[in-house]
């Protein structure tokens, strides 16, 4: 078995999708819209199959993801390939003015990662 595909509500889908695309190479798919419902997504394809679909609808409110001392979601990791990629990613989102709450180092269980809030909040730990 695998994960097939991880999903969350946005506020701005047009922005979330070009923020995914941009540093995280995902390729999106066609605009999902359903007017009965007023939701509309887009699924979000990364290199390796993953997939993450954004969607929006008007009477969703915003959450934060920013404690995490809760249960549920906390965060998901993208998986860059090397040390120099997680930090060179990890300076060009902190120059672009996003918000890094783990700058890069070896965690406890070996993992070497930093982490990133996109532009909604969410957690995003970026891995070798």
């Amino acid at each position: 078995m695998r994960i097939e595909h991880i999903a969350i509500w946005v506020t701005d889908l047009e922005m979330m999708r070009t923020f995914y695309e941009l540093y995280f190479n995902a390729l999106s798919g066609e605009k999902y819209y359903n007017p009965t419902k007023e939701f509309s997504s887009y699924f979000l394809r990364f290199t390796d199959g993953a997939r993450l679909e954004i969607m929006h609808k008007p009477s969703i409110g915003k959450s934060s993801n920013i404690d995490t001392t809760r249960t549920g979601f906390i965060h998901f990791a993208m998986s860059v390939g090397s040390k120099e990629k997680v930090n060179s990613l990890t300076d060009e989102l902190r120059a672009d003015g996003y918000t890094i709450t783990g700058k890069p180092r070896t965690t406890g269980d070996g993992y070497y990662e930093s982490v990133v809030l996109d532009p909604e909040g969410n957690q995003i730990e970026i891995t070798i």
